[in-house]
């Protein structure tokens, strides 16, 4: 996964238009660890019919996580491994985006 996506896509689920489909719980597991933008991860079913979202090498981590995780101060480990080598500017991130 890569960490150069810095703004939220247009149907990002950390957006706060989006609020009413996902839970602030749903939320929280998303930005718990890498959260790959569902725009750019490999779609197959699931074995209940559903649609599994699976991030590639090259899929960029969601810009609404991080950005939702950078407001409240709360970077996981890979985003502060990242930054340290350089794969990845907080600075860079539109804070400004509606993110919740």
């Amino acid at each position: 996964m890569i960490y150069t996506m810095t703004t939220p896509c247009d149907q990002c689920p950390f957006l706060k238009w989006m609020a009413h489909g996902f839970t602030i719980q749903q939320l929280e597991m998303h930005a718990a660890g890498e959260f790959g933008c569902h725009k750019a991860c490999e779609i197959t079913e699931d074995d209940d019919g559903g649609e599994e979202f699976t991030p590639t090498e090259t899929t960029p981590h969601c810009a609404g996580a991080l950005i939702y995780l950078e407001k409240r101060n709360r970077s996981h480990q890979m985003m502060r491994i990242c930054e340290r080598l350089g794969m990845y500017d907080r600075t860079r991130l539109n804070m400004k985006a509606a993110v919740r």
